[in-house]
């Protein structure tokens, strides 16, 4: 009977493993799929079979290739799109998923901390300043929004670790930093000219339109850095779900890995909003999904949320694009738009699970 239970119970790991991993193979896919479309359709189509005559060798003898001009609009329009949507997703569902993990929160996000209203902050100062660094007053304003992300991120993991109080004063100075940054930001608008203050709100936004392929290297090398680290800590993730008293029974430093995954997050939600502007959400809601699909198991959990991340900012970017063209909508706000009925779900579904 024990043979049989537990080559029964065999059975059932194995099929739960290849359940998840075609889970995981059908969201690589729809991101791909998403990938592509948002390549070829734009205020003006383009032909998939002529991209791919232009791509794949001799594709010129079944189709016309694409011409010089669509050839650049593809590599030095769409395509930094389209990269720097997967790197911002990646870099923001990873980033959610470690919030919620180190706070136990499920309604945690990367901007928990405040540094989405922090960075707006630094933006604006930079914006109203003229703040220019080698010439440009965009890297100027994209190093003033880094600068202030990291600054409220670390105040808050300070206030933390002083107050031994743990992911409890997480949550609590971060909302606190959070409307005194809101409220900084807010005054240097009421300031502001109205130049000033048109491209202060336009930062806010998040729009992927704004990224060059120097940075959108950056931010990949941050994101995968990070992706590294929350792979290489997927065993003590798991150790974390049972409570800190039980997770230093098994051997995790606590505290130690609450902070490394806190450095973490800040550097990678702090990279991507210095280039993007704010897009929210996605860190809140990828993990959910991701959870619903493949359960708790954090090995394949942390891979499907990146997955789901760079899926609904390429599919959000996608409905921006063509939806009012030729006016290209931010993909904050398509993101907003989205996520508010869908954090509203969450909240009620986790009200019922808690019941």
């Amino acid at each position: 009977m024990v043979g049989r239970a537990s080559g029964e119970d065999r059975r059932v790991i194995l099929r739960t493993r290849r359940t998840r991993r075609m889970i995981l193979a059908a969201a690589a896919a729809i991101m791909v799929a998403l990938a592509w479309a948002g390549v070829v359709n734009g205020v003006t189509d383009i032909s998939s079979v002529r991209l791919l005559a232009t791509l794949l060798p001799g594709g010129d003898r079944w189709a016309t290739p694409l011409t010089w001009n669509e050839w650049v609009a593809v590599v030095q329009l769409r395509l930094p799109r389209i990269a720097m949507a997967v790197v911002a997703g990646i870099g923001l569902a990873v980033a959610g998923a470690g919030m919620q993990i180190i706070t136990g929160n499920p309604m945690a996000s990367p901007f928990t901390t405040g540094i989405s209203n922090a960075a707006a902050f630094g933006a604006s100062v930079a914006i109203l300043t003229g703040l220019s660094i080698v010439g440009s007053r965009t890297l100027g304003t994209m190093v003033a929004a880094f600068i202030g992300a990291v600054l409220c991120s670390l105040l808050v993991f300070s206030i933390a670790s002083v107050t031994r109080m743990g992911p409890t004063a997480i949550i609590l100075a971060g909302i606190a930093l959070s409307y005194l940054f809101s409220a900084l930001a807010a005054g240097l608008q009421y300031v502001a000219d109205e130049q000033q203050l048109s491209s202060i709100i336009h930062w806010t936004f998040g729009d992927l339109g704004r990224a060059t392929w120097s940075q959108i290297a950056i931010a990949a090398v941050v994101v995968a850095l990070a992706c590294l680290h929350a792979r290489a800590n997927t065993g003590n993730y798991q150790r974390f779900a049972a409570g800190d008293e039980v997770a230093r029974s098994l051997g995790v430093s606590v505290t130690r890995l609450r902070l490394e995954t806190g450095l973490s997050i800040t550097l990678v939600a702090a990279t991507v909003i210095s280039v993007t502007g704010v897009i929210g959400f996605i860190g809140l809601v990828a993990p959910h999904i991701a959870s619903m699909l493949v359960g708790a198991d954090e090995r394949y959990r942390l891979p499907l949320t990146a997955i789901t991340g760079a899926s609904i900012i390429l599919a959000a970017d996608l409905v921006g694009r063509l939806t009012l063209s030729p006016i290209i909508v931010p993909v904050g706000i398509v993101v907003s738009l989205i996520g508010v009925p869908v954090f509203l779900w969450l909240i009620l579904r986790e009200g019922r699970w808690s019941r």
